[in-house]
This record gives structure tokens, C-alpha cells and sequence, in this order.
């Protein structure tokens, strides 16, 4: 049975600075609220790490404060204080601008497009960080941001690979040496990345084109990332991470890492706390590059750096 840390103050009425200070932290905890002046939270979440912080600013401004643990005795009591951690108006509203954002995506120009999937990732990992008793509610806001994500793809990479069934074969990495590697022009993030991994990894002596249509795929090139390509989507795998398990690189954590990100970018799921920052450096990339060469060159030395922290820690 869930145990709890329960706060317990009193706010000299004369200072409204701390007044406030505190409002905000507690805020911040998602913490419930037992009764005036008594906020709960679980135990064992690190938001109740603010507890005693608070405890002891509103005791220098002279007020009474103390935090206590707190062990419902019976399943009422305990519905009861689960209860005042209820998420799912926050995620109903959620889901509700999530919608009206995908709705409204094809009068949109790109940058709007990504900006209101931003707001809505952020959102739900800011909900998430306070859902301590997750359930339905969560799942539906999940459901419908990776709906947004797929949609804002499909518009920033039009061609975007459908996911092939079956497993990922390995290969024999001698076949594919020094060979023109092709893919879909307006290189994006999982078609960087793994043009990327190529050029590093699989292929030092690589040659890039980046196609108008799947269509020019010369016949003798290696395709990745689009429809019918040797390389592309198998079941919840993206390219990056396909061509890892194809040329048996799945060991190396540093790039296992930069896959998990690539991942989350490209299809979503799990947030990858570094896969932000990486998305608005391609993003800047992407927007004062002239061609896809100069995207690549760029993109590659991003990677280079990111490669080379994960293998460092």
C-alpha cells in the first residue's frame, strides 16, 4: 500500500513574498492538496524532496511548518487520497488542444506545425512528471500526440517509409563498401542520422544521392528510408536503428543512445532527455543549409560531438 509525505503549515499572514515562493513550489509538485494547509504527495517520488525545503522557508519567515509520513489505514482512505492526484481533466484538455492542433495542421506552414508538436511533447511529459498513479487518461493524451507527431511527419518528410514486418537480417558489411547510398532529397532527422552511421560505421568510402522520387534510385545503389529500400522501417524500428542490428551494431551504447533519440524524433514514444537539443541544432541546420551535401557535413560533425560524449560517460 502506497505511503505518503504530508506537509503541514501555516503562513505568517503579513508576508505575501513567501506566500508565494511557497505557492509556486508547491505548485510545482503536483502535490495534493488533504485539506487547508495540509499537501500531500507518495513518498517516494522526488517531488517530495521539496517538502523540507519548504518546511524550512516558511519556518525563517516565522511560520509554522513540518512534514510528516502519513499511512492510510484502510483502501477508502487511500481512493481517497489517490484521488487528489486525478490527472485526467489536465489530460482531457490535453488531448482536446491536441486534436484541434492536428486538425488545423494542413493550414499551417511547417514551422507552426512543429511548434504545436513541441508544446504538446512538452505538455505531456510535464503532466507525466506529476501523474503518480498513471492510467487511462495518459494513454489517451499519449495516443493522441503520437497522432500529431505522425501527422507533422508526413508533412515535413513527404514519402515518409511505411514499417515492413519480419525481423532485421544481419548482412555481411563486405558487400557494402564503397557504394553510392541513396535516399529521399530534404534530409531530415533519421535520414541524417543514418547517413551519418553509413559514412562512420558501415561504408567509410560512401557516396550520397539524394533523390527527387524513390523512383531514381539508380539500380545499383543501396536505398534506405523509403518504400521498397533495402534500409528502411521494420516493425517499431526506425532506419538508424535498422541498419545497427543489420550491420551488428547494436553493442555499442554510444550509438545505441543516439538511436533511442533518433527514435523518439522520428516516431515517437519514450522522451530521451538529450533528443530536444539535438532536433533544434538539425533544425538550424537544416534551415541555413543550401543542399543536402551541406546538411549532411554539417549534420555529421553534430553527430561526431554527440558520439563522442556518449562514449565518454
Amino acid at each position: 500500500m502506497p505511503t505518503f509525505s504530508a506537509l503541514v503549515l501555516s503562513l505568517p499572514t503579513r508576508n505575501s513574498t513567501v506566500r508565494m515562493r511557497v505557492w509556486r513550489a508547491l505548485k510545482g509538485t503536483g502535490c495534493g492538496v488533504l485539506r487547508d494547509g495540509v499537501y500531500l504527495l507518495p513518498r517516494d517520488v522526488p517531488a517530495a524532496a521539496v517538502f523540507p525545503e519548504v518546511e524550512a522557508q516558511v519556518r525563517s519567515a516565522e511560520g509554522f511548518a513540518m512534514t510528516v509520513d502519513v499511512d492510510f489505514r484502510t483502501a477508502k482512505q487511500l481512493d481517497h487520497a489517490r484521488g487528489l492526484f486525478d490527472r485526467s481533466p489536465e489530460y482531457g484538455e490535453l488531448v482536446k488542444r491536441t486534436q484541434a492542433d492536428r486538425a488545423a495542421l494542413p493550414k499551417l506552414r511547417k514551422h507552426k506545425g512543429e511548434a504545436a508538436l513541441q508544446r504538446a511533447r512538452r505538455a505531456l511529459e510535464d503532466l507525466a512528471a506529476i501523474d503518480f498513479f498513471p492510467g487511462e487518461a495518459r494513454r489517451q493524451a499519449q495516443d493522441a500526440v503520437r497522432g500529431l507527431e505522425d501527422e507533422v511527419r508526413l508533412l515535413e518528410s513527404p514519402g515518409e517509409p511505411r514499417a515492413r514486418k519480419g525481423r532485421v537480417k544481419r548482412v555481411e558489411s563486405i558487400r557494402y563498401r564503397d557504394r553510392t547510398w541513396a535516399t529521399r532529397k530534404d534530409i531530415w532527422i533519421d535520414r541524417m542520422a543514418s547517413a551519418w552511421l553509413i559514412k562512420r560505421f558501415i561504408d567509410k568510402g560512401a557516396q550520397f544521392e539524394w533523390l527527387e522520387s524513390p523512383r531514381d534510385c539508380p539500380r545499383k545503389a543501396v536505398g534506405f528510408d523509403f518504400d521498397g529500400a533495402e534500409f528502411t522501417h521494420v516493425g517499431n524500428r526506425v532506419t538508424f536503428e535498422v541498419l545497427l542490428a543489420a550491420f551488428g551494431l547494436q553493442a555499442d551504447a554510444a550509438l545505441a543512445s543516439i538511436g533511442a533519440a533518433i527514435h523518439y524524433l522520428d516516431a515517437g514514444g519514450i522522451p530521451v532527455a538529450d533528443a530536444r537539443g539535438l532536433e533544434t541544432v538539425l533544425r538550424g541546420i537544416r534551415g541555413k543549409s543550401r543542399s543536402d551535401d551541406e546538411r549532411a557535413s554539417k549534420a555529421f560533425q553534430v553527430f561526431d560531438h554527440l558520439y563522442a560524449a556518449y562514449s565518454s560517460s
